[in-house]
């Protein structure tokens, strides 16, 4: 056994006591799923390495480094050195695991990511923290639009794992798949809830989690544990409501949701932690547009404007993607 291998830790250590989590009061959650998954599998493939742009304690990178110091990678406030320094890393044969927060990747290292990672196909696997409306710090944290910008970068997968069990079995997928990875981070002490429901992760595949014969709602990310949520509270108005996830957001598994879909007299809605503008609801209903489906179509996200900043639960109620929100929204639609 390696040094490297003797210093994982045999216990599963948390994340940073200054990030909140997202939990509901009395919600199961794991600590740090990504950063534990990271280190579970970095013992059995030697060639991963772990970068940052001063983010680790923010983005859960601190369990791989503390593990794995001689393959973790500290570059500083430096976005754009960090992804041309995975992609240097990559045509060397390491499998570089990049984390930020959404907007640094988005807004900032766009060009690099496009350039140096994705136009190379290299293997690269860009993982980051605070997408959506996930962060009560305003505008500059807010990644509302990532998958909008992402969505049309040729070779780019991207992924939005709705909770703790989820990240927990995306990260050694994401290892799995040869070329370049975008994936949307939930931190901290994240919510569990697919557990409950026997869910396993594919990439590229959309799953239905629950039936229902009056309501498709196809989700992602932390919408998807909203919507499953919502659905239990609409059971009690006798409202049937299917949710069907779509963590693969690119490329988006467009036969299944076409087949859901397609099944007369449902409301079909999208929900998604994002902006209305560009993203899996834009994707879905053009898919849906092409395919000559025509159900009654409605989306539950982000609107399109900067968000304001404060106390998460108010804004997410604000902005409809609570549970309590969407429920109300659906039933305002029947």
């Amino acid at each position: 056994m390696s040094t490297a291998q003797t210093r994982a830790p045999k216990t599963r250590l948390t994340t940073s006591a200054m990030i909140a989590s997202i939990a509901a009061p009395g919600q199961r959650t794991a600590p740090a799923p990504f950063g534990n998954a990271l280190v579970e599998l970095a013992k059995m493939r030697p060639e991963i390495v772990g970068l940052t742009a001063d983010l680790a304690k923010y983005t859960d990178l601190h369990i791989f480094a503390k593990a794995y110091p001689e393959r973790f990678y500290q570059m500083g406030m430096a976005e754009q050195l960090l992804m041309s320094a995975a992609a240097g890393l990559a045509r060397e044969g390491a499998l570089p695991f990049v984390t930020t927060y959404a907007v640094f990747a988005a807004r900032r290292a766009y060009d690099f990511i496009c350039m140096a990672i994705a136009e190379e196909r290299l293997n690269v696997k860009i993982v980051c923290a605070l997408p959506g409306l996930t962060s009560g710090y305003g505008p500059s944290h807010q990644a509302t639009e990532d998958i909008a910008i992402f969505r049309g970068m040729p070779n780019l997968t991207i992924v939005d794992p709705a909770d703790a069990h989820e990240i927990a079995q995306a990260t050694p997928a994401i290892a799995a798949h040869d070329g370049p990875v975008y994936m949307r981070l939930l931190r901290g002490n994240v919510p569990l809830i697919l557990d409950e429901y026997g869910y396993t992760f594919e990439l590229g595949k959309a799953k239905t989690i629950r039936t229902g014969n009056d309501v498709l709602v196809i989700s992602t990310g932390l919408a998807t544990m909203r919507a499953l949520q919502a659905a239990e509270m609409l059971e009690a108005d006798r409202i049937g409501v299917e949710v069907l996830h779509a963590a693969t957001i690119k490329p988006l598994d467009l036969e299944t949701i076409l087949a859901a879909a397609g099944k007369g007299g449902r409301l079909v809605v999208v929900a998604e932690n994002h902006t209305v503008v560009g993203g899996l609801g834009e994707a879905v209903a053009a898919g849906m547009l092409r395919a000559g489906i025509a159900p009654r179509f409605r989306q539950i996200g982000l609107p399109d404007e900067f968000l304001a900043a404060g106390a998460l639960p108010t804004l997410h109620d604000r902005y409809g993607i609570s549970a309590e929100a969407m429920a109300r929204q659906i039933r305002a639609w029947l």
